[in-house]
């Protein structure tokens, strides 16, 4: 049971990173676009993975528990030092995101959210304010984030240190 909660838990996280892969390329490629429907395009790429994105994550993380308790890991630090980086990455990159990809749907004409609550799409914005916008995005700062923490996670998981 162990060794396929172990495929499990590493096939949640392929099917995580394969699905965020195409936001993280969205978010590059949207600081020089500049046509709307472009950019729209973009962001409806990224909105579109959102499922396989979660599925997979919901693997990750399920599998990744009970592999914890069979494992009896959960007197170890390095699996609460792994969780609690995964959660804090999940925050920062979901703030920094989320949040930014929600302005860009507000100013090119798209639905966007206020909390969770859909609003409906406004006229689109002066290709000065989405400029402004798109130049806001911090790509790199989420890629380091990113991969910088999976670095540390898969370092804890495979040397299990304390």
């Amino acid at each position: 049971m162990y060794r396929w909660l172990i495929f499990l838990h590493v096939l949640g996280a392929f099917g995580f990173l394969l699905a965020h892969g195409s936001s993280a390329g969205a978010s590059f490629r949207l600081r020089s676009e500049r046509s709307v429907e472009r950019i729209r395009a973009f962001i409806e790429l990224s909105t579109a993975s959102q499922g396989v994105a979660y599925g997979s994550l919901g693997l990750l993380l399920l599998s990744g528990i009970l592999t914890g308790f069979i494992g009896r890991w959960w007197g170890k630090g390095w699996i609460w030092a792994a969780l609690v980086l995964f959660v804090m990455m999940g925050t920062a990159m979901s703030f920094l995101g989320r949040e930014h990809h929600n302005r860009i749907r507000k100013v090119v004409g798209l639905p966007y959210y206020i909390g969770s609550k859909e609003q409906p799409p406004l006229p689109p914005a002066s290709a000065e304010e989405i400029g402004a916008t798109l130049a806001l995005g911090r790509p790199m700062l989420l890629t380091v984030i990113g991969f910088g923490g999976l670095v540390i996670i898969l370092w804890l998981m495979m040397f299990k240190p304390f």
